[in-house]
C-alpha cells in the first residue's frame, strides 16, 4: 500500500489493478512463451486503438468508487457514452487464444469493475463490456464484448473489495505498528564506531529530507549497520512504503540481512517485513522442469494456493531465501514467485543492483506502477557504474545463429536464412577485424523486428513443447532490441569479426552494443526514489561517480574520517618493479622477492593481486620454483562458488600461506578475513583497463563529456580495484598489516592522491 493509504487513518485507497491481481488471478502458473508487447509498445497500441474510436469517445477516463471504507481508483482506456460501451484495451502478440486463463481472468475483472464504476458514476442500469485484444504486429482488433447489469456489476466489485478488505485492514494495521516500532527503534549495540554516527545520521537526513547521498567511509566502521538504521528511522515520517538495500555481490546481502536480524531481535506486532531477492535459477525448486501447471507441480494450481501462502509470509515477516522457501514449500508454491508477490507487502527488500536498475526490473515497475515512495541503499556503490554499462549493454553471437541453421526448426528456415544474408551485408561494409559505430547500421532493427516476429509466432504455435534453442535465440533477440530502442550517445556498436580458426564455423561478425555512459539510463530511476544512500570505501573522487551515474546535482556528499591509527597498517611502495605489461617477464623475481622476504619477515596469511590469469600463473609458477617451503593457492577462471569458499577457508588463523588472485575479481572485495587470517596484501598493478579500442572509443566520449577522459577510463576505475583490495588487510581495531604496492608509478603524486589519506606509504 501507499503512503496515502494511511490518511485518514480510517481510510483504504487501492487501485484496480492491485485489486484484481489480488482477488481475480486462479489457477496455474503459466510461463509458456507467448509474445508479449514492450511497455513502450503498449502505450503505441492503446493510443492506436483509442485513435480509430469516433467522438465522443473518451480516452483515459479518471473513476473511483467506494466500498465501505475502501475506496477504489484507477483509469478506464475508453468508454463510448452512445452505445454504452466501456473498454479494456489489452495488446498482444501472435495468436489471440495463447492469452492465458489466469490473464484473461484478470483482464475480465478489470474491465468489469470499471464498468461498475461508470454505472455508478453515470446512474447507467446496463453497459456492454468490451474486452479489446490488439495484435500490434497485425495491428487486428479482437474484441470480447459482454452486456452486464449495473446490479451484476455492482455484485461483482463487492465480491472482490470484501476479499480484498481483510487483507488491505491486516496491512493497514502492520504499517501503523511497524511506524510507531521504527519511531523508537534503538541502535542495537552499546555504542557507535568512529565515524558511525555520523554516517547513520547523514542517511537520516537524506532519507527525512527526500534527497540523495553519496558516501565514502573506509572498511570497518559499520556502513551496512549504520546505513539501515538511519533509513529505517527515517521512514515513519516521510511515509516511505519500501527500503531497497541493493548490492553487487551476494556476501554484501548477507550482511544487510544479519544487521537487519539485529535491528529487531525477536518478533513483535509492528516487525519489519524483511524481504531477501534471489536470482531465479537460485530459487528455483525444479530446473528441469518448464514454468507452467503442466509440468512443475509448484506452478499448478499456484494462484489458488497463493493467498493461504502470502498471509503465512506475512505473519513470519522474515523471509530471507530460506524462511520463504519453507512458506512456499509448505503451500506447494514456487519460492520465486512468491518472493515476486512479496514484495508488494514487504518494508525492507535485500537484493542486486539489478532488482531495481535493469530494463525489466520488476522492483522499478512496481515502483512507477503503484506509485511507491521508496529509499534506496546501495552498498559497495562503485560497481554500480560497471554494472549498469552490462545491463544497458547486448550482443547477438553468431553462433547461435549458425546452430539453428543447422537444423532450422519447420517453418523458420527462410527466416533465419533472410537475417543470415543481411547480417553478412553489415559484416562486408566492415572491412577490419573490429568496428565500432556511433549509429545502428541500416536496416538493423527492422530485420531483428522481422525475424523475432517470426521466431515468437513459432514458438506461439508450438507452446506446449517450446524448442529450447528458439526460445533462448529469441530472447537474445528482443534483449537486443529493448536495448536498441534506447540507444543514444551514451553507447556505441561494436561489430566483431571472429577468428580465423571459427571463421568456417561463424562467418558472421559478433554484434554488440555497449553502453559508455550509463548516467542517462539511470537518471530516472534516481528521479523515481524518494532518496538514496550510495556507499563505499572506494567513491574517490566523487565527482566520478556523480558524472557516471547520473545522480542529481544537488546530491549531498559525505567522506567519512578512517577510525584506524595508521600505525596499525604499514604500506610500502617497491620504486624499483614495473608492471606495466611488457616489464612484466624481466620484473617477476624482482615481484617474488619482495613477496618472499615480506613473508620471511613476517609470516602469516597474504593475499597477492595480479592484473590478469595470465600474468598471476606466470608469478605463481615463479614463486612455486623459487620458495617451494611456502604454502600457496590461487583463484582460477570460472570458479564455482564451492570453490570460491575453499579459497576463503584456507586463511585461518593458524594458517600461513599465500593465496593469488586477480585484482577486481571474487577475491577483491567483499570477502572478511580479519585477526590473523590476513596479515598482507601484495598489490603487483595499478589495476588500469586494457588499452584497447572500445576503451579508447570510451576515454573519448567521457574526454568530450566531462574533460576527464583517462582519468575516467583508465586512473580512477583501477585505483579504485587497489584500494578495495588493499581493504581486505584491516578489518576491525585491533587488525595491523602491510601492504606492498608494487609498482614504481605507486609513487608519482597523481597516483598517490587517490590512495586512502590515512595511510602512511613508505619507500620500499
Amino acid at each position: 500500500m501507499t503512503a496515502e493509504t494511511l490518511t485518514p487513518p480510517d481510510s483504504l485507497q487501492v487501485a484496480v489493478r492491485v485489486l484484481c491481481a489480488f482477488t481475480a488471478q486462479a489457477g496455474d502458473l503459466d510461463l509458456r512463451f507467448t509474445p508479449s508487447p514492450t511497455a513502450q509498445d503498449g502505450v503505441a497500441g492503446h493510443e492506436t486503438v483509442t485513435a480509430r474510436r469516433p467522438s465522443p469517445y473518451q480516452r483515459e477516463v479518471p473513476l473511483r468508487s467506494r466500498c465501505g471504507d475502501l475506496l477504489v481508483q484507477g483509469r478506464a482506456d475508453g468508454f463510448d457514452p452512445t452505445t454504452p460501451r466501456l473498454e479494456e484495451i489489452k495488446t498482444h502478440r501472435g495468436d489471440v487464444a495463447l492469452v492465458r486463463d489466469n490473464h484473461r481472468a484478470l483482464h475480465w475483472a478489470q474491465a468489469r469493475v470499471y464498468a461498475w464504476m461508470l454505472c455508478e458514476q453515470l446512474a447507467l442500469a446496463r453497459i456492454e463490456v468490451a474486452l479489446v485484444y490488439f495484435n500490434i504486429d497485425t495491428q487486428v482488433e479482437t474484441p470480447l464484448t459482454a452486456w452486464h447489469t449495473a446490479d451484476e456489476l455492482r455484485q461483482h466489485f463487492h465480491d472482490l473489495c470484501a476479499r480484498y478488505l481483510q487483507w488491505a485492514r491486516g496491512e493497514q494495521v502492520h504499517r501503523q505498528a511497524r511506524d510507531a516500532q521504527l519511531q523508537t527503534l534503538g541502535f542495537p549495540f552499546d555504542g557507535f564506531r568512529a565515524g558511525q554516527r555520523d554516517l547513520a545520521g547523514a542517511t537520516w537526513r537524506t532519507h527525512s529530507r527526500g534527497r540523495h547521498l553519496l558516501v565514502q567511509a573506509p572498511t570497518g566502521i559499520g556502513k551496512t549497520m549504520a546505513t539501515l538504521f538511519g533509513a529505517l528511522r527515517a521512514m515513519p515520517a516521510q511515509g516511505t512504503d519500501k527500503l531497497f538495500y541493493l548490492t553487487a555481490k551476494t556476501p554484501g546481502r548477507q550482511l544487510a540481512l544479519h544487521a537487519l536480524r539485529r535491528l529487531q531481535p525477536g518478533a513483535s506486532a509492528g516487525t519489519l517485513r524483511v524481504l531477501e531477492r534471489v536470482a531465479r535459477e537460485k530459487a528455483c525448486e525444479h530446473p528441469d522442469k518448464a514454468c507452467h501447471g503442466d509440468a512443475c507441480p509448484l506452478a499448478s494450481g499456484f494462484y489458488d494456493r497463493l493467498p493461504q501462502a502470502r498471509e503465512e509470509a506475512a505473519q513470519a515477516a522474515w523471509l530471507d531465501q530460506a524462511g520463504l522457501r519453507t512458506v512456499a514449500l509448505k503451500h506447494g508454491v514456487c519460492p520465486y514467485y512468491l518472493a515476486q508477490d512479496m514484495l508488494r507487502w514487504s518494508d525492507v527488500v535485500v537484493g542486486d543492483f539489478n532488482h531495481f536498475f535493469d530494463l525489466s526490473a520488476h522492483a522499478w515497475a512496481l515502483t512507477v506502477g503503484e506509485p511507491w515512495r521508496v529509499g534506496l541503499l546501495l552498498d559497495e556503490a562503485h560497481n554500480l557504474v560497471e554494472r549498469a554499462r552490462q545491463m544497458y549493454s547486448a550482443e547477438l553471437d553468431p553462433m547461435m545463429l549458425a546452430e539453428l541453421r543447422k537444423a532450422p526448426p519447420p517453418g523458420l528456415k527462410a527466416s533465419l536464412d533472410r537475417l543470415h544474408r543481411f547480417w553478412g551485408t553489415v559484416g562486408r561494409e566492415q572491412a577490419v577485424e573490429q568496428a565500432l559505430l556511433s549509429e545502428l547500421p541500416d536496416g538493423l532493427l527492422g530485420a531483428l523486428q522481422q525475424h523475432s516476429a517470426d521466431l515468437a509466432e513459432y514458438l506461439a504455435l508450438d507452446a506446449a513443447a517450446p524448442d529450447a534453442r528458439v526460445q533462448a535465440w529469441l530472447f537474445e533477440v528482443l534483449h537486443f532490441l529493448r536495448v536498441a530502442e534506447v540507444f543514444g550517445d551514451h553507447s556505441l556498436v561494436e561489430i566483431t569479426r571472429p577468428g580465423t580458426a571459427v571463421r568456417t564455423r561463424a562467418p558472421r561478425p559478433r554484434l554488440a552494443i555497449r553502453n559508455l555512459v550509463p548516467a542517462p539510463h539511470l537518471q530516472p530511476r534516481w528521479q523515481a526514489a524518494h532518496s538514496a544512500t550510495l556507499f563505499s570505501a572506494t567513491l574517490s573522487p566523487m565527482d566520478h561517480a556523480v558524472d557516471l551515474l547520473g545522480l542529481p546535482v544537488d546530491c549531498a556528499r559525505l567522506e567519512v574520517a578512517s577510525p584506524f591509527d595508521p600505525a596499525q597498517l604499514t604500506v610500502r611502495v617497491t620504486p624499483h618493479i614495473s608492471t606495466r605489461f611488457n616489464d612484466r617477464t624481466a620484473s617477476l623475481d624482482d615481484v617474488v622477492a619482495v613477496m618472499a622476504a615480506q613473508y620471511r619477515s613476517l609470516p602469516g596469511n597474504y593475499l597477492a593481486f595480479f592484473s590478469s590469469f595470465d600474468y598471476l600463473q606466470l608469478a605463481l609458477a615463479r614463486f612455486e620454483a623459487a620458495h617451494p617451503d611456502v604454502a600457496v593457492w590461487s583463484q582460477s577462471r570460472g570458479m564455482a562458488e564451492p570453490e570460491r569458499n575453499a579459497f576463503v577457508a584456507r586463511f585461518t588463523e593458524r594458517s600461513q600461506g599465500i593465496g593469488f588472485a586477480v585484482l577486481g575479481g571474487a577475491f577483491g572485495e567483499g570477502i572478511d578475513l580479519p585477526g590473523q587470517r590476513l596479515i598482507g596484501a601484495f598489490i603487483a598493478t595499478l589495476g588500469l583497463p586494457q588499452v584497447n579500442p572500445l576503451n579508447e572509443q570510451l576515454r573519448a566520449r567521457l574526454q568530450a563529456r566531462f574533460g576527464r577522459g583517462y582519468d575516467y577510463t583508465y586512473l580512477f576505475p583501477g585505483l579504485q580495484k587497489v584500494v578495495q583490495a588493499a581493504g581486505r588487510v584491516i578489518r576491525g581495531p585491533d587488525d595491523r598489516g602491510v601492504v606492498v604496492l608494487m609498482d614504481d608509478r605507486f609513487a608519482r603524486p597523481e597516483v598517490r592522491g587517490l590512495l586512502p589519506a590515512w595511510w602512511r606509504v613508505e619507500p620500499g
